[in-house]
């Protein structure tokens, strides 16, 4: 995997890059849709390509793992195959899964003991066991194994918990020393800086994750509950510590505004399911301000869905069409909804890079920030 960059901004840390993996090219910043199970909620792979125009997706090991199950996976030829996508694929180790089922897991120094949200069965995660599991998968990039901190956090426990989550991105790194990859082509191990809100233990953490020096870093335990502010403070320091030459990878963010600001702090990579999750409740991001597209207030209100809408979708619906499919529950409700968040989302970080390169990022960020965190 290559990493180059193409320009950064004079008045922040924004940067704009390429990522160069076996199945093609990722221009950052970038955001990656969430395809949890193998597929991206109610959009179909022809619109992440030709509509979307996904550069990457995610896939998830925890989920993956119990359904269909590696073995499957094994046998088609890995996750690429088996779903039809042929640009690159991220999977999450299923550290963040672990921490969501807080009643149904323990965590001890060889890993996590859980119960399946399916039907109940008991299995471990080990750094072994889910490197193992995620060169099945044969995603480009894959997670070293951590524990993700619940916030509010109290110093001792996160301080043990970074230091385990270390010790396990060593144990990783060993494991994939002997398992090579299975599908002929490169995977590239990322592992995550913790630490909770603490900027002590967050410092300790990207330095010891940069002495690594593997091919890219990301940050795991933010958006996680802690308010935004300390969010962003966290990423900036993180971010003056993790090498300038690898891509940077901030966990599970965020909002339209998170993800300007994170762009403006140093950050190259976001995902979050936030755009699809939100789709299917009618809650619609433009490059307006959000709208909640239930509302009485769009009923006769014949205009796009966001003017600027033409130019990141395939499809210039009406406000009150749409607001009728919802009304009406319409499976195509959530799946045109679904596909102009998406496209929304990565028209933004696009915009981004685009600024990035003429020079005039932080002026166009401000701007924008004020305009996408408004409700409309």
């Amino acid at each position: 995997m290559q990493f180059t960059l193409a320009a950064t901004d004079s008045k922040s840390s924004a940067r704009a890059g390429e990522l160069k993996t076996a199945h093609g090219s990722i221009q950052t910043p970038i955001f990656m849709p969430v395809g949890t199970a193998g597929t991206v909620k109610a959009v179909h792979q022809r619109e992440l390509k030709n509509d979307i125009n996904a550069d990457i997706i995610l896939g998830n090991t925890y989920h993956l793992y119990l359904r269909p199950g590696v073995d499957t996976l094994q046998k088609v030829g890995g996750l690429h195959k088996f779903n039809g996508w042929d640009r690159p694929i991220l999977t999450d180790s299923g550290g963040y899964q672990v921490f969501s089922l807080s009643d149904r897991r323990k965590i001890t120094e060889k890993g996590a003991v859980f119960q399946s949200h399916i039907d109940g069965s008991k299995h471990l995660f080990s750094p072994e066991t889910v490197m193992d599991i995620q060169r099945k998968i044969g995603a480009d990039i894959i997670m070293a194994f951590d524990e993700c901190t619940p916030w509010p956090c109290d110093f001792t426990y996160a301080r043990k918990s970074m230091e385990m989550t270390h010790r396990w991105l060593d144990r990783c790194i060993a494991q994939l020393e002997i398992s090579p990859e299975l599908y002929g082509y490169e995977q590239n191990l990322f592992p995550i800086v913790q630490g909770s809100t603490n900027d002590d233990l967050r410092k300790e953490s990207a330095e010891y994750i940069a002495s690594r020096n593997l091919a890219g870093n990301a940050i795991g335990g933010l958006s996680v509950g802690e308010p935004a502010e300390d969010m962003y403070r966290i990423a900036d320091l993180v971010c003056r510590i993790l090498p300038q030459d690898k891509p940077r990878y901030l966990m599970g963010v965020g909002t339209p505004e998170n993800i300007l600001e994170g762009i403006a702090l140093g950050i190259d990579m976001f995902d979050c399911v936030m755009p699809t999750r939100n789709a299917r409740n009618g809650m619609l991001f433009t490059s307006e301000g959000i709208i909640n597209i239930r509302n009485e207030k769009w009923k006769n209100d014949f205009s796009p869905v966001d003017p600027m809408a033409h130019t990141y979708v395939d499809g210039d619906y009406s406000k009150a069409y749409l607001r009728h499919l919802f009304i009406g529950s319409e499976y195509l409700a959530g799946m045109i909804a679904s596909v102009h968040n998406l496209g929304f989302y990565l028209w933004l970080v696009r915009e981004a890079r685009k600024h990035i390169i003429q020079g005039d990022f932080a002026s166009w960020k401000e701007g924008m920030v004020k305009k996408v965190k408004q409700r409309l």
